[in-house]
């Protein structure tokens, strides 16, 4: 009987012995696929944290940020209409900038903060470099992204000599005590580092959309319309993630703040406009239907209204200029 069954107890052995290598090695597989899967996660995630980390443009000690000219800053001031949107609500002096104006998004609700020079509640306490950082890097002294509430994709194409001298300026203005309210946010729209993505898919820093032909006259109103005034930031169409639609861009669109449309600026609206009519609609408000401007265009005459002429005229020309698009669906 031993012999007879010998081979056949030996077969079955090799059997048990084959499907046991197999299970345990195929175990062994499945374990090194975890360990790869994971290393890759991990460097995934690794990878994601330091492109979407805020990284500054200047350094506090930065020579040509210094020595800035008040005088000029004035008109970059009001050229890039910063006491519109931080100038307190429920008073009428533009340059007490205590911040507090509350700006409706489809992503909440943001409040714009206080820029006087208050050291503790405004920007009193920062260096040049912080205001370049916050306006051509939107960067934060603290190291943040800034919401693009704040429209450093256009002043991201901002002149050194242009934010050294609006810097000069603020710190000549009157320091307002007062914080106001915290952005009020979904959850997931306050990780700043989010916003990292975002910078990656819309954002060109120290870019500009301005198009540029040689012509002094014009590529200053380049300047005024893409960078300083930043027109397209109202008169265009944005898309699900809050990002100017190219296609659209100061063909008007629905008002960010959700309360009417703004019109289409294009030659496909007022291409029968003249410079000089063009003009005059941003030292009157009137245009040439007789009609007056309305909602913030108002805050923007009164802003360009203290420039010199040839800016208008300048502003004028590059609209002039721009590329006929057709006004979007509401």
């Amino acid at each position: 009987m031993k012999d007879s069954d010998g081979p056949a107890h030996d077969e079955a052995h090799r059997a048990v012995l084959s499907e046991h290598r197999l299970v345990n090695g195929g175990g062994a597989d499945n374990l090194r696929w975890l360990w790869v899967l994971a290393v890759a996660i991990a460097g995934l995630f690794s990878a994601l944290w330091l492109i979407t980390a805020a990284t500054p443009r200047f350094e506090p000690d930065d020579r040509t940020l210094m020595r800035g000219d008040a005088a000029r800053g004035r008109l970059v001031f009001a050229a890039a209409g910063c006491g519109s949107c931080h100038a307190r609500p429920g008073q009428s002096d533009p340059l007490n900038l205590g911040g507090g104006l509350a700006l409706a998004s489809p992503f909440g609700t943001f409040r714009v903060p206080n820029i006087s020079p208050d050291p503790i509640d405004g920007i009193g306490s920062w260096m040049a470099a912080d205001l370049a950082n916050a306006l051509i890097s939107g960067v934060s002294p603290a190291g943040e992204h800034y919401y693009p509430a704040l429209p450093y994709p256009n002043y991201t194409g901002m002149r050194i000599e242009d934010v050294r001298d609006l810097y000069a300026y603020l710190q000549t203005l009157p320091a307002i005590s007062g914080r106001p309210p915290p952005h009020d946010l979904p959850l997931l729209f306050r990780i700043r580092r989010l916003l990292g993505l975002w910078k990656l898919l819309f954002f060109d820093a120290g870019g500009s959309e301005a198009r540029l032909n040689g012509d002094p006259v014009h590529d200053r109103g380049a300047y005024l319309v893409e960078v300083l005034g930043h027109c397209d930031d109202c008169h265009s169409t944005r898309n699900s993630l809050g990002a100017i639609k190219p296609s659209t861009r100061f063909a008007g669109g629905p008002d960010p703040e959700g309360t009417g449309f703004v019109p289409n600026i294009t030659p496909s609206r007022i291409g029968q406009w003249s410079e000089t009519e063009i003009a005059e609609i941003l030292m009157s408000g009137r245009t040439p239907e007789h009609r007056r401007v309305g909602s913030s265009m108002v805050d923007v005459v009164s802003n360009i209204t203290q420039l010199p002429q040839s800016d208008r005229l300048a502003i004028a020309r590059y609209i002039k200029s721009l590329p006929a698009r057709p006004t979007p669906h509401p």
